[in-house]
């Protein structure tokens, strides 16, 4: 356990994203700061915004929000999705050619991750070669003991298996969800039951753990001889829109914060729950009634 606070770090997509009732700022990376911060941790957020009024007005959420970042202004404009509801679970349209496809490596960049206890990472912020490398130069900048955390968060054709290999074998903790399983299953000709295909990702990657969550009947976590599986909790679900990245964020780091998994386990469905309660990605932590 850390005596000071563990500082964690998302790299990738920061966002507009584009709900009926207007735009909230997003971008899973980003989430995932956001909560782990919301819990105790030290987070910085490395991405891009464009040199536009939606790139001002998302850093001033950031800033009204505590979010620690390192934010490059690039010549591309700002990231947006466009988000569709059906009884509060979200779809996404995903605009291409944005600010976070070119994220740059900056020495500010590499002295943040050179201090990580946690880095969260997944495949969107990828599908551009610029940011792809960015990410896979900044890796190795940090310390061996680090968490690499991949968070498949699979969206449209933004993917490969090629790029899903890469990162695996950059990554100590895998999170999925059941659906995403299914994706994978022919791309790595993945046999047996869920339990099966998640031991095997284990094996084969070398994993400290793998998350598997399933939206509202329950969610895993796995090490190489252990298996937490808990229901999800019944709420009055609002929307889920960062639901899973404040699962990461709290699973992280309640992890660093020495709990162990099973109590890293239930915050981090605990937290997960609480954000379906509430409309989108970063609602105020002091309406969540009890402390975790």
């Amino acid at each position: 356990m850390k005596e000071n606070k563990p500082v964690v770090v998302g790299i990738g997509e920061l966002l507009w994203d584009v709900l009926p009732t207007g735009k909230r700022a997003g971008g899973a990376p980003v989430n995932f700061v956001y909560h782990a911060t919301q819990l105790g941790a030290e987070g910085y957020a490395i991405s891009a915004v464009g040199n536009d009024v939606a790139g001002t007005e998302i850093l001033q959420e950031l800033e009204k929000n505590h979010i620690k970042h390192c934010i490059s202004t690039v010549e591309y404009p700002t990231g947006s999705v466009m988000v569709e509801l059906n009884n509060g679970s979200p779809t996404y349209t995903i605009i291409e050619g944005v600010a976070w496809d070119h994220i740059p490596l900056t020495s500010e960049a590499i002295e943040i991750v050179k201090r990580a206890d946690a880095v969260c990472f997944g495949t969107l912020a990828q599908r551009n070669g610029e940011s792809r490398e960015t990410l896979l130069s900044l890796l190795p900048y940090a310390p061996e003991e680090a968490l690499r955390f991949f968070d498949i968060n699979l969206r449209q054709a933004y993917y490969s298996k090629e790029l899903i290999d890469t990162l695996l074998r950059q990554a100590n903790i895998f999170k999925i969800n059941d659906e995403e399983l299914e994706v994978l299953r022919p791309l790595f000709h993945l046999q047996g039951d869920t339990d099966a295909c998640c031991r095997w990702f284990i094996r084969e990657y070398n994993l400290k753990y793998l998350v598997l969550t399933a939206g509202s009947h329950y969610s895993s976590v796995y090490t190489a001889d252990f298996q937490s599986t808990l229901p999800t909790p019944k709420v009055s679900v609002v929307d889920t829109v960062g639901a899973g990245d404040s699962f990461s964020g709290a699973f992280i780091c309640s992890i660093l914060q020495g709990k162990t998994v099973e109590e890293a386990h239930r915050i981090a469905i605990e937290t997960a729950a609480f954000v379906c309660t509430r409309a989108g990605a970063w609602p105020s932590y002091e309406q969540k009634g009890e402390r975790l």
